[in-house]
């Protein structure tokens, strides 16, 4: 079972091309602050903007990495249902643990078409799926019902979902056995979600904040509900603040004011405006995190 605090790693760059070095460092930093889980070439890896080549690369340096020390799961979706069996392909040779896969974007599929798709990737590569409801991102809203319908095919194990909907979680959860594992795709619904029946989250702020991210969640299962509640609020204005411009912008930034990564993001996104960049500052270090630029 896929549960606890994931990371979704972003991809570091360094003119212009991936930063493996760097990527390596930010891959022994979350492990050794008590991540549970791996997501290379997510969102907020913007895997929208990596080429073929580097999409694999990175997968294959996150796994190499890692060596089994916890669970890779490699972001593998695309708009396109080939394209989306070829990276899934890749990540099983790989030898990733399992593949996130997001609804198809911009060309807006029925909830029939999300079940095939998906349906069409499960059957053609076996590997682990877990699919990936985000709508804000995508324009299309995996209804609860076509997850339930999902989560009946064997090698789909889970959904990290970023609806905002607490309704519609709660909806899968009930309908969904406990073999199956919701996940929040949202770090300011991490704590709600957890209570209604999450198993964990697919994280952008535990690239900031790992040991804290994994605390709240180890404090919730461990049963101390209240310790989980006081980091959720502790951790509050920064799940806000790696949403004052687009993700992975904030996040990007923060990682490079704490000296972890170089000040480059490619383009569509572009770097923080410095209004937002010192709003930013702000909040991590009221959190007492040390910055180096």
């Amino acid at each position: 079972m896929f549960k606890g605090s994931i990371v979704a790693i972003v991809t570091p760059m360094k003119d212009g091309k991936v930063d493996e070095a760097k990527l390596r460092e930010l891959v022994e930093f979350q492990i050794e602050k008590g991540t549970d889980g791996i997501v290379p070439c997510g969102t907020t890896g913007e895997s929208a903007t990596l080429t073929y080549e580097e999409h694999c690369q990175v997968i294959d340096l996150v796994i190499d990495q890692v060596k089994g020390r916890v669970p890779v799961i490699a972001g593998t979706g695309s708009n396109s249902t080939h394209e989306t069996i070829f990276l899934t392909k890749h990540a099983k040779e790989a030898g990733a643990d399992a593949a996130l896969v997001i609804t198809p974007y911009y060309n807006k599929p029925t909830q029939k078409g999300l079940y095939e798709h998906f349906k069409a990737v499960a059957e053609a590569v076996d590997i682990p799926i877990i699919l990936y409801n985000v709508p804000g991102r995508t324009a299309v809203n995996m209804l609860p019902e076509t997850v339930i319908e999902l989560s009946k095919i064997k090698n789909i194990v889970g959904v990290k979902e970023a609806s905002g909907s607490l309704d519609q979680a709660a909806e899968i959860i009930a309908g969904t056995d406990d073999s199956f594992a919701l996940l929040s795709g949202e770090d300011s619904l991490t704590y709600p979600l957890l209570c209604l029946g999450a198993k964990g989250v697919i994280s952008v702020a535990t690239n900031i904040v790992p040991e804290l991210m994994a605390e709240l969640v180890d404090s919730f299962f461990a049963g101390d509900i209240n310790k989980a509640k006081e980091l959720h609020y502790k951790l509050f204005p920064l799940f806000k603040a790696i949403f004052f411009e687009t993700n992975p912008i904030p996040v990007k930034k923060a990682l490079y004011l704490m000296g972890l990564i170089e000040d480059e993001i490619r383009l569509p996104l572009v770097p923080m405006t410095e209004a937002n960049t010192e709003r930013l500052r702000k909040v991590l270090l009221d959190l007492g995190l040390s910055l180096k630029n």
